[in-house]
């Protein structure tokens, strides 16, 4: 059999050619997992800033909506007191004296 060229050494070699390039592939993954979880770790504290940004605000919105409440209210009193005066005025002013 050895006439026809077999090399009995060529699947043993094609083997460990295939566990090199396997690990190679492997250590690349690994490397590639390791950059994507340290850009989903800064993402997650970007987030995790934003998110205490954010509660800041909507508490100072709430006071905003407080203070405007009590403008409108104020401002429904004011109103609401002229159109009665305006009200009495007409009704005085129509009817006998």
């Amino acid at each position: 059999m050895a006439s026809r060229g077999y090399n009995s050494n060529a699947p043993t070699q094609i083997r460990q050619s295939m566990a090199l390039s396997g690990g190679a592939v492997k250590a690349r993954q690994l490397a590639q997992l390791q950059q994507q979880l340290a850009q989903l770790s800064n993402n997650l504290a970007d987030t995790e800033n934003l998110l205490r940004m954010t509660s800041v605000q909507a508490e100072s919105m709430r006071g905003l909506g407080s203070w405007h409440a009590g403008l409108f209210m104020a401002a429904s009193k004011v109103l609401g007191e002229e159109s009665v005066q305006q009200n009495q005025q007409q009704g005085g002013s129509g009817g006998p004296n």
